[in-house]
């Protein structure tokens, strides 16, 4: 049973950062033969879950939801295990609460455009506002 664990949530003013981190257990060497879809979804209030960054284990290629292009950045440290989602630029349409996610049959882009985890973290907010 895998288990995700994310931090790094809080409260930002508009034109803020901020760094969320999930340490996954799915990045050493013992699963290095195995494909896991990595990402990051979040929702708001009112609104479905929403895929916004996504990455694999193996490679470098990302996909990012159009709302968060050039703002985001997803990437991984596969010798700690850890997953990180930098937020540059927040908006205040970008709070939601933030979740990490594992998949290990969908594509990178078929996980983001769907919202499709088999794991999540617990979720941590993000709020923006002056």
């Amino acid at each position: 049973q895998l288990r995700i664990v994310e931090s790094g949530g809080g409260s930002v003013q508009p034109g803020g950062s901020l760094r969320l981190s999930c340490a996954t257990g799915v990045l050493g060497d013992r699963y290095a033969d195995q494909y896991y879809a990595l990402g990051w979804f979040r929702q708001a209030d009112g609104k479905e879950r929403e895929g916004v960054a996504c990455m694999s284990n193996r490679y470098s290629n990302t996909y990012y939801t159009d709302s968060v292009k050039g703002r985001f950045t997803i990437s991984r440290d596969n010798a700690r295990n850890m997953v990180y989602l930098e937020i540059n630029s927040l908006k205040p349409e970008d709070t939601a609460v933030y979740y990490c996610a594992l998949d290990s049959q969908y594509t990178i882009q078929g996980m983001c455009q769907l919202a499709h985890a088999e794991w999540l973290s617990q979720g941590t907010p993000v709020t923006v506002s002056s």
